[in-house]
């Protein structure tokens, strides 16, 4: 079967209906553009499919290969090419963060300090929103002008609703900002034209302040808020569960991504326990 435009159509129309959120949507269109580009006007088949997959691990990391895996498998299943279906790459359980990638509470507070200097005052707040709560970036759609008047959003991803209590601090911050933008009712943070942000507009902006902050780009980008939020949380708390609750993760394991400690924390336990004589 050739996989062409009004096949990815269909795929995506398909994950819509099954209530996928739009960053998976987008995710998921994305990797099978690339495959059927890829094709080049060749019909899918199993060899063609281990084929590229044998690309894609020469050139990715194996978490970036089984995000396109699961794609390829969905979009196999809707359009009823089960034998083409691909095996996930295994990977070992990482024990440590990558420090090159953990944004501190250092530098966020810089991050924040950048953003007031160029009167980004949006920017700072979403940042603030993000990081006191631990919401997904696609998520701030929930924070509303009814919410903020509550102290609490109802938030709805990945087909469960869990309830988004926000500091006081938060709400007071999300009731001036609405105030002061002529915002009386529905999401606090749009666009000019009125639209719901979405998580491009604010990577760019995250990116931007980054030389003004002295904060590698690499470590700027609005998920690692929440990771923020979540080592914050469990140094805190040492809670896991409650903490995947508040995440909104279904498996334990994934928030255990979120907490596990850094490389110089492990040394330094080891350091600790003193039992080379």
């Amino acid at each position: 079967m050739k996989i062409d435009g009004s096949g990815l159509e269909r795929f995506a129309e398909k994950l819509r209906r099954e209530e996928r959120s739009p960053a998976t949507v987008e995710k998921y269109r994305r990797e099978t553009a690339r495959f059927a580009a890829w094709l080049d006007g060749r019909e899918a088949d199993r060899e063609l499919a281990l084929a590229y997959k044998a690309e894609l691990c020469a050139s990715r990391a194996p978490a970036g290969v089984n995000g396109a895996v699961a794609a390829l498998n969905r979009l196999f299943d809707v359009l009823g090419l089960p034998e083409c279906r691909l095996k996930a790459v295994r990977v070992q359980r990482r024990i440590f963060r990558d420090e090159a990638r953990e944004l501190t509470e250092q530098e966020y507070r810089r991050l924040l300090a950048a953003a007031r200097a160029r009167r980004s005052q949006r920017l700072l707040l979403v940042m603030e929103a993000i990081c006191a709560t631990g919401i997904r970036v696609g998520e701030l759609r929930f924070f509303t002008v009814e919410a903020a008047r509550l102290g609490r959003a109802e938030v709805c991803s990945k087909g469960k609703v869990r309830t988004v209590f926000l500091p006081r601090k938060l709400q007071r911050a999300l009731l001036d900002y609405a105030k002061g933008q002529k915002i009386t009712a529905g999401p606090v943070f749009v666009t000019r034209s009125g639209r719901p942000l979405d998580r491009s507009n604010i990577w760019h902006e995250m990116k931007a302040l980054c030389k003004d902050a002295g904060v590698a780009e690499g470590k700027v980008f609005p998920h690692n808020l929440r990771h923020l939020f979540a080592r914050a949380y469990y140094a805190m708390e040492r809670d896991i569960v409650r903490l995947a609750d508040i995440l909104g993760h279904s498996s334990i394991d994934t928030t255990r991504i979120y907490t596990m400690e850094s490389g110089l924390t492990h040394r330094r336990q080891l350091e600790k326990m003193r039992l080379v004589i």
